[in-house]
């Protein structure tokens, strides 16, 4: 099906194809064509421009959208949506004076949600996992990365990576799977570290690997979870079966972990709520993507990225929702790039920057979304009469989003 839209009153984030993404300083500037049009065909973008230059060809549907904006959808490149049961209890034990630390040592955290999933079947899992999905959808992604993590046992991990499997298999929206081999130890392996990361090397990568069922490989690399020398040999370890790195790093605690992501050519380093000179240097002299996640340090109260300090050393930044059940119980990207520009001063540009086209790189999918570019995927978000763009963030509260086109359907033909 071919389709104009026409008389669109801002078309956002028009890009050549040999942007992969925007770095620092650039990302104040957000591209936009005024008074534009948009053609799709089928699941495709294929021309685009000022009303003036808009063609007189043969389509199959027009869309006037006069008085509003549209933009590529979002790209949340971290995320663990394939989960069993929310932890509300412990956001009651948080409110009540317990810090994230403190419930992971009586049970909570990881291990709770790990307890939930290994109990979980296959098929209540996929159906849980895919309202999230569809949820997510409806506000505006249309690529998403999902990882493993909540398993901590080779049975269970596996059949969350079939979830995510089953899920790309059957929504439009692009994800990419993720496998976190090592997010929390295991109870039975409290004095068995070292076993547990031998599993991890010698079984787990080598199945997960051999059935297709990962492009990356991710590890919490932090104080109490894993360490530098046991972040390498795990990363190692999936590099040498074909995983690409994307790392939790200092979400706590800077230990090291930034600088030996960038020596082992993490496409990513996801967190960065603590971050020093060392990391920033080392960062400037690699190609991995910073990620931040404001979802989690609004949720748990703890400091936010900088975000200014990254990009005004004309570094890169994507943003991502962190949805899960613990620390970001929300997939919600347009409240991300809300608080994006709230909590960690980034303009809206800076914000939709982020959230679009770096966030597609940091998924390894700038080459298909990301941007309104020829030939990309038709993944885009219609809004509502909007005085501006800027009232994507302004307004965090509302949903000003009217339609969503993933693959070149409207979700409203759902």
């Amino acid at each position: 099906m071919k389709i104009l839209f026409k008389n669109i009153k801002g078309l956002l984030q028009t890009l050549d194809h040999s942007i992969e993404y925007i770095e620092g300083k650039q990302m104040k500037k957000l591209s936009k064509l005024n008074n534009a049009f948009l053609i799709i065909q089928d699941d495709q973008i294929i021309d685009y421009g000022i009303m003036n230059d808009c063609p007189s060809i043969d389509v199959d549907k027009v869309i006037d959208v006069k008085e509003r904006f549209i933009m590529p959808a979002w790209c949340d490149s971290h995320t663990h949506l394939v989960f069993s049961e929310p932890r509300e209890k412990e956001f009651v034990d948080r409110i009540l004076g317990l810090s994230y630390h403190q419930i992971a040592k009586k049970g909570g955290g990881i291990l709770n949600s790990a307890r939930k999933l290994q109990q979980e079947t296959f098929e209540n899992l996929y159906l849980k996992s895919a309202l999230r999905l569809e949820e997510v959808m409806k506000l505006g992604t249309g690529a998403i990365e999902i990882k493993s993590g909540y398993g901590l046992e080779l049975p269970a991990e596996i059949k969350m990576l079939e979830v995510i499997k089953k899920l790309s298999n059957n929504y439009d929206a692009l994800i990419q799977p993720t496998f976190l081999a090592a997010h929390a130890l295991p109870e039975e392996y409290i004095n068995k570290k070292d076993l547990f990361i031998s599993e991890i090397i010698d079984q787990w990568i080598p199945e997960v690997s051999e059935r297709k069922l990962a492009k990356f490989i991710d590890v919490f690399c932090e104080k109490d979870y894993f360490d530098i020398d046991e972040t390498r040999l795990i990363i190692n370890a999936g590099k040498k079966h074909g995983l690409i790195p994307k790392v939790h790093v200092n979400q706590f605690n800077s230990i090291g972990g930034v600088p030996l992501c960038t020596e082992l050519e993490s496409l990513t380093i996801d967190h960065l709520e603590i971050l020093n000179d060392q990391d920033i240097n080392a960062i400037k002299k690699s190609n991995t993507m910073p990620v931040a996640l404001p979802n989690c340090s609004f949720f748990l109260n703890i400091p936010y990225t900088p975000a200014r300090k990254i990009m005004d050393n004309n570094i890169p930044l994507a943003i991502a929702s962190d949805y899960n059940p613990g620390s970001s119980p929300s997939g919600n990207m347009n409240f991300v790039v809300s608080l994006a520009c709230t909590k960690m001063g980034m303009s809206p540009e800076e914000a939709i920057n982020a959230a679009t086209i770096n966030g597609a790189y940091a998924m390894g999918l700038s080459k298909e979304v990301g941007s309104i570019t020829i030939g990309k995927k038709a993944n885009l978000i219609i809004t509502k009469k909007i005085s501006s763009y800027s009232m994507i963030p302004y307004s965090f509260g509302s949903n000003l989003i009217e339609e969503v086109y993933i693959n070149g359907k409207s979700l409203l033909d759902k």
